[in-house]
């Protein structure tokens, strides 16, 4: 049929290649992804991965939750589309664990919003602050979500330098003032990931004291609200720092101290102006989650909080078992008071090759862990582990890893 030659000959040469964003530029490098194509390869080399590179707990999520999730699934009017209106309960809920743990008073009509996990709000919350062109003032190392909205949102993205040296904490002093004039907001988030470091009520009012200076929105990720070890006092939320929520806006989730990440079910809480602008966003990309999943994580928030005291015990006996046993070889790494995360600065001659490190690494011995750089400029000569593996696996990933490093001592 060469009748239809010739069209196909005019499509092919009048045809034009596709044309992607822009702003998928700034995402194309993912040292995540990279990791997750070197896992594949040593699996298929043969190698038992360990993998120790992904904050996603292993542990079961929380009984109460998952009982009143199932309830709610033989419930037909929880089937349907879950609209703002729908989510007051969880709010209430929300605001009365909230007054109760912190000590601050939350409008559940205004001031807090339903979210399908954290890094939902914090992903979409530069869409609603900034115009493009404007800075973010984030942290880094950090969570790379954080950044990924700010470029999303067409902003600029000023690094604040996270330095052992400063306890891992932003020394604000040092934002540039031509950057502070385009600044719209600034991200903070303790305790940190992935360096585990933690902040003091009095590191948050100078935060919020600095934002008020300059006008800008502070942002708190608060995932590990939970996460703290003995001798640790309960890290401070932001809005003690800012009690009239004057400027702030904190995150919650209950993937980490609820173990349901894979429920996708978080919150905002802060200022009503904030939360409203984030709604908005999010009301063209989304409708709520499911219904049985609020029951579940209502009944989480409410219940007797047997799930987080054990998940605590666990990591915490994760951390003493996993420094012990680096420690034993030689690589010195202090323990951390908070998080499920250990941040370990790299040896000789990996000091400044943390990728080679983690690729080589896992293609030799089956041990993943993300390289300090996949976090920004400043996590260049660390790595993280994720403690999300019992002790016994924890110590044979130190063994394999001792092998690889040639038992040096370093």
């Amino acid at each position: 049929m060469t009748f239809c030659d010739p069209l196909i000959s005019l499509f092919t040469e009048t045809s034009k290649t596709m044309h992607f964003a822009n702003r998928l530029q700034a995402l194309e490098k993912n040292v995540f992804a990279d990791m997750d194509k070197a896992k594949s390869q040593a699996i298929s080399n043969g190698k038992t991965i360990i993998d120790l590179s992904l904050g996603s707990s292993d542990l079961a999520a929380d009984p109460e939750a998952l009982n009143a999730i199932a309830s709610s699934l033989e419930d037909h009017t929880t089937h349907g589309y879950l609209l703002h209106y729908g989510t007051l309960e969880f709010r209430e809920t929300v605001a009365q664990w909230y007054h109760q743990r912190f000590g601050v008073e939350v409008n559940p009509h205004t001031e807090v919003l339903t979210l399908i996990g954290s890094q939902e709000g914090t992903a979409h919350l530069p869409l609603a602050l900034l115009d493009p062109g404007d800075f973010a003032l984030l942290l880094d190392p950090g969570y790379p979500s954080h950044a990924g909205g700010v470029y999303l949102a067409g902003g600029q993205i000023y690094p604040m330098p996270l330095l052992a040296k400063n306890d891992f904490l932003p020394v604000f002093a040092d934002v540039p003032s031509q950057v502070l004039e385009q600044a719209k907001m600034i991200v903070l988030s303790y305790p940190h990931n992935p360096t585990s470091a933690t902040a003091s009520l009095a590191f948050f009012q100078e935060a919020v004291a600095f934002c008020q200076e300059h006008g800008l929105v502070l942002v708190h990720d608060f995932p590990y609200v939970d996460i703290i070890f003995e001798g640790m006092a309960q890290p401070p939320s932001i809005l003690q720092a800012d009690p009239t929520k004057s400027l702030s806006i904190e995150f919650f989730t209950l993937s980490k101290s609820y173990n349901m990440g894979g429920f996708r079910i978080g919150y905002a809480i802060g200022n009503a102006e904030i939360v409203q602008a984030l709604r908005r966003v999010k009301a063209v990309v989304d409708f709520n989650q499911y219904r049985g999943i609020l029951n579940g994580a209502i009944a989480a928030l409410t219940g007797d909080q047997t799930t987080v005291k054990k998940t605590v015990t666990r990591f915490q006996s994760r951390r003493d078992a996993f420094i012990n046993a680096l420690n034993n070889i030689g690589w010195q790494v202090a323990s951390p008071q908070a998080t499920m995360y250990v941040w370990a600065k790299l040896p000789q001659p990996w000091e400044n090759k943390s990728v080679e490190f983690c690729t080589e690494l896992v293609a030799a011995t089956g041990v993943a862990v993300s390289p300090g750089a996949g976090f920004g400029k400043q996590g260049e000569g660390y790595v993280r582990f994720a403690l999300v593996h019992d002790p016994n696996i924890l110590e044979l990933a130190v063994e394999k890893i001792a092998q690889f490093l040639g038992r040096i001592n370093f």
